[in-house]
């Protein structure tokens, strides 16, 4: 995978009304991260500390991973009381799980999902948080802490204090590290501690810092300070500051484009294209597949808006080169990729598959979209026009033209090539060999076009395919940004 597509983040917990499972006590929870290989196969990440006595944790330590864009990263969150001092997992009272991908996490502001048991039923009212945060510093701040004077809070001894740093946000403040605590102590000097500086401050230097001194239940003193640094920091990179506040089209995510001309063949027959077998098989089913399992997870409802180009439609059966597939111009959204898939069946038997195979018009649909978000102030909007076709172009002038314009716009286009057609020109569109020009030698501002051959990934898989075509995506979003200094949306991890 390319190395430009891969960022670390670090991941921030929380849980609320968890299950309590001590008899004179409350739960002492921790959380475990696990990731699925394959099949049943779950394996431990890494887990977090835990919490003495607590039905609302905020974990201070985050668990850090990779995030690779276009890989569908499957994870499962659970939530442990913790009995023994080794923080055995088999001696421990399970308190519930959540299963989610790490790309739904990173393209909310933050994901709150109910916990479940292991047989799904749900796990009381506990609820599970999660915030996702780039990696982008891995300088650290070396604290050492003493406090002198504390009140004493104990009736029968003294008190058994800690401090809490907390990183402001702009929705409230998120816990950031926690110390030891020191028993039965007014005057305690911690330990020596370090804090990176993305989890304390976010990289921003003057932005002022909570920290709190607390005893077991008591909280004790509160004050805020400022951290001032002669080092000043590099903005932050692509991927997680801009996907977590960014609609990637489907009105969000990647609008579906279908060939459905002539050169695809009759959909009766099984040397069709669009031939679905008794399996339920076909090209397009496994492209449509493969892509829209892993941008739906950027998509807020999943709602994708789906067209076909090339054939004679009812009621008039004139060519259309941009008709929605499920014959609502009103409304061309489908429920999810399963809603893309249930449409294009449905729609198959209703069209007749015509010509010519023309580009244009449904590249310059999406543009029209593109051209309304220039009016945006941030990084917040950014469209994908998904086309899957047998390669067989006629417009190739006025589609060269499309995409010129279509440079100049918060865009990009992927192009998966169904079948054995000669993709010359495809590979062409695509500019990976040289700027992309007009006919009328006019230079694309930047690269927004990906083409993939569907039959080079036949024994590699829907995950190596979908990898492949969504690879150059990240710095075709991050070209344009940067190219109109359009800043990611600002931070609303919870607190």
């Amino acid at each position: 995978i390319a190395t430009d597509c891969v960022t670390k983040v670090a991941l921030t917990i929380s849980c609320d009304n968890l299950l309590d499972m001590d008899a004179f006590s409350k739960s002492d929870p921790m959380c475990v991260l696990r990731m699925n290989t394959s099949g049943p196969h779950w394996y431990e990440i890494c887990r977090t500390e835990k919490i003495q006595n607590c039905l609302n944790p905020r974990f201070s330590k985050s668990l850090v991973l990779d995030y690779y864009f276009e890989v569908v990263q499957k994870l499962r969150f659970e939530v442990y009381d913790i009995d023994t001092e080794n923080c055995s997992l088999e001696e421990a009272d399970f308190l519930g799980q959540m299963e989610c991908t790490l790309g739904q996490i990173v393209s909310s502001s933050k994901l709150t999902k109910p916990l479940v048991r292991r047989d799904r039923t749900p796990a009381g009212s506990g609820t599970i948080t999660i915030c996702a945060e780039e990696q982008t510093d891995n300088r650290v701040v070396a604290f050492e802490a003493a406090a002198r004077k504390l009140d004493k809070k104990d009736f029968f001894g003294k008190s058994d204090p800690f401090l809490e740093f907390y990183k402001q946000t702009e929705t409230g403040w998120q816990l950031a590290h926690r110390t030891e605590v020191i028993k039965n102590n007014l005057n305690p000097t911690w330990k020596p501690f370090r804090i990176s500086m993305q989890s304390l401050c976010g990289g921003d230097v003057e932005k002022l810092i909570k920290v709190n001194c607390a005893i077991s239940k008591n909280f004790t003193r509160q004050s805020s300070v400022s951290i001032m640094l002669e080092e000043r920091f590099s903005e932050p990179d692509f991927l997680l500051s801009w996907l977590g506040g960014c609609h990637i089209f489907a009105s969000c995510w990647g609008q579906i484009a279908i060939d459905f001309t002539g050169s695809n063949g009759d959909p009766k027959s099984p040397r069709s294209l669009h031939y679905i077998n008794p399996q339920g098989y076909n090209e397009y089913l496994a492209a449509i597949w493969a892509v829209g399992n892993v941008i739906q997870d950027y998509d807020s409802d999943k709602m994708f808006p789906a067209f076909g180009f090339g054939a004679q439609i009812p009621p008039t059966w004139q060519v259309s080169h941009e008709f929605p597939i499920n014959f609502n111009p009103a409304n061309p959204f489908c429920a999810g990729v399963e809603g893309v898939v249930l449409a294009y069946q449905q729609c198959l038997p209703q069209v007749k598959l015509y010509g010519p195979t023309n580009f244009a018009p449904i590249i310059n649909h999406v543009a029209h979209f593109g051209r309304q978000a220039l009016q945006q102030q941030t990084a917040s909007q950014y469209f994908v026009l998904l086309i899957i076709t047998d390669g067989v172009i006629t417009d190739m002038d006025q589609t060269r033209s499309a995409i010129v314009n279509a440079s100049r716009l918060p865009m990009s286009i992927i192009i998966v090539g169904v079948g054995g057609a000669d993709f010359e020109a495809m590979e062409f569109l695509d500019g990976d060999d040289g700027t992309l020009r007009s006919a009328t030698g006019e230079a694309a501002l930047r690269d927004i076009v990906q083409f993939v051959p569907f039959r080079q990934f036949t024994n590699a898989g829907s995950a190596a395919l979908a990898q492949c075509v969504l690879a150059e995506l990240p710095d075709q979003m991050a070209s344009f940004f940067n190219l109109f200094d359009l800043k990611p949306p600002s931070d609303s991890c919870p607190s």
